[in-house]
């Protein structure tokens, strides 16, 4: 009887998205909503994001979920309000709040300073 009631509630409850790790599509590198991810030049320091301040509405970080884990060319950075920014390669991967759908690269080139991530 137990073994029948944890099978129902198991089967009622809504199973948990869990976030992926940024991914390679169509030869750039997009988030798990298939939003396109950028690398800042100006980011030359490793392990930490020169995008601060007024920086980060433009161009939020790309945050990795509590139970994400580096592997392979994946990385993470801890981030001013302690939460973890992806990277590919070392470089930290940013959104463009410009781009509302998957697929938009409408920050590609922005100032000459901002690129789309390529493998």
């Amino acid at each position: 009887m137990t073994r029948t009631l944890l099978c129902i509630i198991a089967c009622v409850l809504p199973i948990a998205s869990f976030a992926e790790a940024p991914k390679i599509l169509n030869g750039m590198v997009v988030d798990d909503d298939g939003m396109t991810l950028y690398a800042f030049d100006k980011d030359t320091v490793p392990g930490k994001s020169a995008c601060v301040g007024a920086c980060t509405t433009m161009w939020p970080a790309a945050v990795a979920d509590s139970y994400d884990k580096a592997s392979g060319d994946w990385g993470l950075i801890t981030v001013s309000d302690g939460k973890h920014q992806w990277t590919y390669k070392g470089r930290p991967l940013y959104r463009f709040a410009q781009d509302k759908q998957p697929g938009q690269m409408n920050g590609d080139g922005f100032k000459g300073m901002w690129h789309i991530v390529k493998p």
